[in-house]
């Protein structure tokens, strides 16, 4: 079985390629979605992954283990590739908004069958692309505490 490595060789429950669906026309947003998408995105539901699947490679081991997952109820343990820290407040709503590729911060995703981490998300490249799209760089943009 093949599994996807992540963020400091971190396996993911299941090999996923983002390559290929994405070539199959899926957006980013298709699966990644949250109640309030402004915030973190969050990993699809196992039962929408097998709105497809239910027909669709039904004989792979991993879609055999989305099955299984989605007929349980189960989350899969998907392992974050970027996680910010708790002091920054990311709003994706707000970057998608002014036009941000997901490219932007995630890097060539659509290129990708494993994703591992290849966008630097510190101060500096933020204030870059801030500087850049002259976008606001006031501490509170970021760093406000949030309710």
């Amino acid at each position: 079985m093949l599994l996807a490595v992540g963020l400091y060789g971190q396996q993911q429950p299941i090999a996923y390629s983002h390559k290929t669906h994405l070539a199959l026309g899926l957006k980013c947003n298709n699966c990644h979605k949250n109640a309030d998408p402004g915030e973190a995105m969050g990993f699809p539901a196992e039962s929408f992954c097998m709105s497809c699947h239910r027909t669709v490679k039904t004989g792979s081991p991993d879609i055999q283990k989305l099955a299984a997952a989605a007929k349980a109820k189960e989350p899969l343990p998907w392992v974050r590739v970027y996680r910010l820290p708790t002091y920054v407040y990311f709003s994706h709503r707000v970057h998608t908004t002014a036009g941000t590729t997901c490219e932007t911060c995630h890097g060539p995703v659509p290129q990708r069958d494993v994703i591992k981490k290849e966008v630097t998300h510190d101060m500096r490249s933020c204030i870059a692309c801030h500087t850049e799209k002259k976008a606001r760089q006031d501490c509170t943009a970021c760093h406000e505490e949030r309710q």
